[in-house]
């Protein structure tokens, strides 16, 4: 084969390539390998048919049981699990209200957010019909205008955790700490932040109210799976705005068979030996670094903290000292190469360019590096 994991002929019959995705879990390139027991449990759901609020509602409590928040819902990923939290914290359990989303005319309908957490998702929030308000810059935000925000038109105030984010805003304790003096609820958005685990249940120790974590990355559930989880009412109140029933949720509905395959996949995540598993991604980025590290004027790192580089990652720095390739030439021609390579440089400072293990196979590794060696290798035009 090509030195993609799988023969891939389900993808080359509709002329799609299947490519090598060492850029992390991201969405568009497929997020990670549903884990195979999760896919077994899927197609065991589908011969039995089932009541879906009563599924819906014993997956939240194992949910909650996992995260050790009040309630759960399993989610259409963590996109939808965000405008189900603008749903909730607008419209509460109120049914007539529900009904009326987008259009929140009358209701508390502002949601403050920090400028540094400015993000393309938020859409998801507009979405539902709120108006998001910011607040500080991106250097950072003093408590006082947080404060100063909060009005009797305040819904929630959200709350991003994600890689590369600028960390000199108000922390998540800050924020619950003058939200909650107010009554009012803080939803956070950790999509990608598993594993490590203990990101499960941290932002729910801290104080948050509502969390949305993507089912499809590090868990490796079905991509369209995310959960949802955080105080009784809240929780409840998202799942009056979500499938089954007729409300703004109602085309983010999780199917059955999903349902079934994130709880099994969910088990796995947190039965699983997390140094073990971390282990296995050091070894294989030390790999690449030790098949990179003589190229001249190379310089390859691994880097691992707990924030931006959440697993351990082979970072690559075709900065000033580097003759070879620009980054945007190196990654364009591993991405349009066969097989197509696909590394993670957008969110990376100028220069960087990191090699993520958790989507590479073992029988991926040998093509990767060779793609990569190859491509780094050619002299610039």
């Amino acid at each position: 084969m090509d030195g993609v994991s799988e023969d891939g002929q389900v993808y080359r019959k509709l002329g799609v390539q299947p490519i090598i995705n060492a850029s992390g879990t991201v969405t568009r390139l497929g997020g990670s390998r549903t884990r195979p027991e999760a896919v077994a449990a899927m197609a065991e759901a589908t011969d039995s048919m089932v009541d879906m609020v009563e599924l819906n509602s014993r997956a939240g409590d194992f949910i909650a049981h996992i995260t050790g928040a009040e309630a759960g819902l399993v989610c259409n990923g963590a996109a939808s699990g965000l405008m189900l939290q603008a749903a909730a914290v607008m419209a509460g359990q109120s049914r007539s209200l529900s009904h009326r989303l987008p259009d929140t005319t009358g209701m508390k309908n502002e949601i403050i957010i920090q400028t540094m957490h400015r993000f393309p998702y938020e859409q998801a929030y507009r979405a539902a019909g709120a108006k998001l308000v910011a607040v500080g810059t991106a250097r950072g935000c003093p408590d006082w205008e947080l404060e100063a925000a909060i009005n009797e038109n305040t819904a929630a105030i959200a709350y991003l955790f994600s890689p590369f984010l600028a960390r000199t805003g108000l922390s998540l304790s800050e924020v619950v700490k003058i939200s909650h003096a107010h009554d009012v609820p803080v939803i956070v958005d950790g999509a990608s932040t598993v594993p490590p685990r203990k990101n499960l249940t941290r932002y729910i120790e801290m104080g948050a109210d509502m969390v949305t974590i993507s089912g499809g990355k590090g868990i490796r559930g079905p991509q369209g799976s995310g959960l949802l989880f955080g105080r009784q009412d809240l929780i409840e109140a998202a799942a009056i705005n979500a499938s089954p029933n007729q409300f703004l949720g109602r085309g983010m509905k999780v199917s059955k068979e999903e349902i079934i395959g994130f709880v099994t996949a969910l088990q796995i995540f947190v039965d699983t030996d997390e140094d073990i598993e971390m282990r296995q991604f050091l070894a294989t980025s030390q790999k690449i670094v030790d098949a990179l590290i003589e190229i001249p004027g190379l310089e390859v790192t691994i880097k691992w903290d707990d924030n931006d580089f959440l697993i351990p990652n082979a970072v690559i720095d075709l900065g000033a000292s580097w003759a070879g390739p620009t980054k945007t030439n190196f990654l364009s021609a591993l991405e349009t190469g066969d097989p197509p390579v696909f590394l993670n440089g957008s969110p990376l400072p100028d220069g960087l360019v990191a090699v993520d293990p958790f989507n590479v196979s073992e029988n991926e590794l040998e093509t990767l590096i060779r793609r990569i060696r190859e491509e780094l290798l050619k002299t610039p035009k």
